[in-house]
């Protein structure tokens, strides 16, 4: 628990409480869970020389996080179906069909993302920040409702909450309560390199990129089909290119909260 504030982005480390699954099913309560952390944070007195209680306190939010969706939903039941936040017109999300079994079968093209739904495939589990990377992909890169993906992961996460699950969806959305804004969109490249630069988990899950270069992994998207060829000749090249739907998502949602995305 004292490195949890460092470790906890990076999908490699051994970094989270892997508690979810036991809270979504009651195995072990949030007063439990949150007394045992009043503990821990008694220990970090102890440990003056580190920052232990700030790594205890992140911990500790995230638990408060978990039951504030507890609160949205018990008072607003419809988000399971519905958007939380108004807009003044209607998110024309595109939804394509093939993109969106693309994503599925972490068959994108952008390694972090396919890492993501190929450990949710294989082990009923996902990292949270990648979590967080893939629904922004869903929702911002293939401009996909949500409610794709929420679904998709009720299906298969083995800690699905409802409450949590659909909180966490209506977020990367910029649909639910303190929600992402609108325009500040994962860049999925930036992300991987961030949170897992010599890209061992890709390469966990990904097995056609075990043994390529973390700096090609990386930088996917800018090699030419030739240089992808060499490099890892079974993964796929990215079906989108992510500056172009970036900025489509910008004016799909200016459209909806009725601006003109032109200005």
């Amino acid at each position: 628990m004292f490195r949890y504030e460092e470790d906890r982005d990076y999908p490699a480390r051994d970094g989270t409480s892997r508690l979810s699954a036991f809270l979504a099913y009651g195995e072990i309560g949030v007063r439990e869970a949150y007394a045992a952390t009043e503990r821990a944070m008694a220990a970090a007195a102890d440990r003056p020389e580190t920052d232990a209680a700030d790594n205890v306190e992140e911990f500790q939010g995230q638990l408060a996080w978990r039951e504030f969706y507890t609160q949205v939903l018990f008072h607003n039941p419809e988000v399971v179906t519905e958007n939380y936040k108004e807009y003044e017109e209607e998110i024309e999300w595109r939804d394509d069909p093939e993109e969106i079994a693309a994503w599925k079968r972490g068959e994108t093209g952008y390694p972090i993302v396919d890492a993501g739904m190929r450990q949710l495939r294989d082990e009923a589990y996902m990292h949270n920040r990648v979590r967080m990377i893939v629904a922004s992909f869903l929702t911002k890169d293939l401009l996909a409702d949500w409610r794709h993906g929420y679904g998709h992961f009720r299906e298969r996460l083995a800690d699905h909450d409802t409450a949590n699950n659909n909180g966490g969806w209506q977020w990367a959305a910029s649909t639910g309560t303190d929600a992402q804004p609108y325009f500040r969109i994962f860049n999925p490249m930036t992300q991987g390199e961030r949170y897992d630069p010599e890209a061992e988990y890709i390469a966990e899950h990904v097995p056609e990129l075990r043994g390529v270069d973390p700096d090609v992994v990386h930088g996917w998207h800018e090699l030419s089909p030739t240089q992808r060829a060499n490099a890892a000749p079974e993964y796929p090249a990215p079906i989108v290119d992510h500056s172009e739907r970036r900025e489509a998502a910008l004016a799909m949602f200016k459209r909806a909260r009725g601006e003109d995305p032109d200005e």
